[in-house]
C-alpha cells in the first residue's frame, strides 16, 4: 500500500518551495528557503527537514523542459541544466523520485483537490511572466510537451522569448504587456503611464491606469485578452474541455483582461464546444503546483 503522505517541490528560480501532501491533496507542512548558493544542497536540507517514513515519495516541480529525469532547459535555474537531479533524490532518501514541468503540475494539482477534482477534461493556463499550462484528459494528465504559451496566435508576428513569432506569449503574458507600455511611452503616446516611466512598468500599474481610465492601459489589457481568447478558443476546438481554468498574477485583471479572453473565444470556437466549456479561476493558486508534483508519486 502506498504511504499517506508524499513531498511536493516547486523549484522556482528565487526560493524553493518544499511541502508535505497529504493523498487527498492537503499540505499539512511547508517550509520555503532561498534557491540561491547551493541549489541541490539547500533543496535536499529541507527535503530532509520534511522527509519521514510515511513519505511516499518525492514529487518536483519545475519551471521548464524536463525528460522525467533531467532539466533539459531551466531559464531560472540553469546550473541544474543537465543534472541527474532526480537520481541524487533517490539516492540520497532511498525513495521514488518524479518530475515534471511546473505548469503540468498545476493542472494536476487542481485535478486533485482544486477547481478541476469534479471535472473529466479541462486545460490549465498559468498567466504571469509568460503562458505555460497542462492538460487533464478523462481525468488523466496528458504526457505531452504543454507549451500551451507558445501556439501561434499572429503569423510571423512579435518575437516571443522562445525564438518563435507570434506566440500566445509573446501578446498576451505580463511581460509582453509591460513591453508594449514602455515602447508606447517612448514613442510618446499621451498616457498616464508615462509618469512612472522613471521606475518599473507593472501589469499592476498598467491596471491600475486602466480603472482610472487612461485609454492606453485599457487598450494594453484589452489586446491582450483578445489574443489569449484567440488562444483559448483553439483549446476549446482541440480538447472540447469541460473547462479552462485559469491561474497566476493577470486573473486579478478579470474584469478587463479574462472578459475580453471570454468574449473573444466565444466568438471564435465552435459553438456547442465553447458552450459546454466553463472560463473559471484556480482555486489552489500558488499551491497548485506542490500538490501536483507530490500527486505524481501516486500516478
Amino acid at each position: 500500500m502506498s504511504k499517506p503522505f508524499s513531498i511536493g517541490v516547486d523549484l522556482g528560480g528565487t526560493n524553493l518551495r518544499v511541502a508535505v501532501v497529504s493523498r487527498e491533496g492537503e499540505i499539512v507542512k511547508r517550509i520555503t528557503v532561498s534557491s540561491t548558493g547551493n541549489v541541490i544542497d539547500s533543496l535536499i536540507a529541507a527535503i530532509e527537514r520534511l522527509f519521514s517514513d510515511k513519505i511516499n515519495g518525492i514529487g518536483l516541480a519545475v519551471a521548464g523542459l524536463t525528460d522525467g529525469t533531467k532539466i533539459l532547459s531551466a531559464p531560472n535555474l540553469p546550473i541544474l541544466n543537465e543534472i541527474d537531479l532526480v537520481g541524487t533524490l533517490q539516492s540520497r532518501f532511498n525513495t521514488p523520485v518524479y518530475m515534471g514541468n511546473d505548469a503540468s503540475m498545476a493542472a494536476l494539482g487542481e485535478s486533485v483537490s482544486g477547481a478541476g477534482k469534479d471535472l473529466n477534461t479541462f486545460v490549465m493556463l498559468t498567466l504571469g511572466t509568460g503562458i505555460g499550462g497542462g492538460v487533464v484528459y478523462n481525468r488523466k494528465l496528458l504526457n505531452i510537451a504543454g507549451e500551451l504559451g507558445h501556439v501561434i496566435v499572429e503569423p510571423g508576428g512579435r518575437l516571443c522569448g522562445c525564438g518563435g513569432k507570434g506566440c500566445l506569449e509573446a501578446y498576451a503574458s505580463a511581460r509582453a504587456m509591460t513591453t508594449v507600455a514602455m515602447e508606447a511611452i517612448e514613442l510618446k503616446r499621451e498616457t498616464m503611464m508615462a509618469k512612472d516611466s522613471g521606475g518599473e512598468i507593472t501589469p499592476a500599474n498598467i491596471y491600475k491606469y486602466a480603472l482610472q481610465g487612461d485609454p492606453l492601459a485599457i487598450e494594453i489589457f484589452k489586446t491582450a485578452g483578445f489574443y489569449l481568447g484567440i488562444g483559448i478558443a483553439n483549446y476549446i476546438n482541440i480538447f472540447g474541455p469541460d473547462a479552462i481554468i485559469l491561474m497566476g498574477g493577470l486573473i486579478g485583471a478579470w474584469d478587463i483582461y479574462v472578459k475580453k479572453a471570454i468574449k473573444t473565444a466565444a466568438a471564435s470556437a465552435f459553438k456547442y464546444l465553447f458552450a459546454k466549456a466553463e472560463i473559471i479561476p484556480s482555486t489552489l493558486g500558488g499551491d497548485a503546483g506542490i500538490i501536483g508534483a507530490a500527486e505524481l508519486t501516486y500516478c
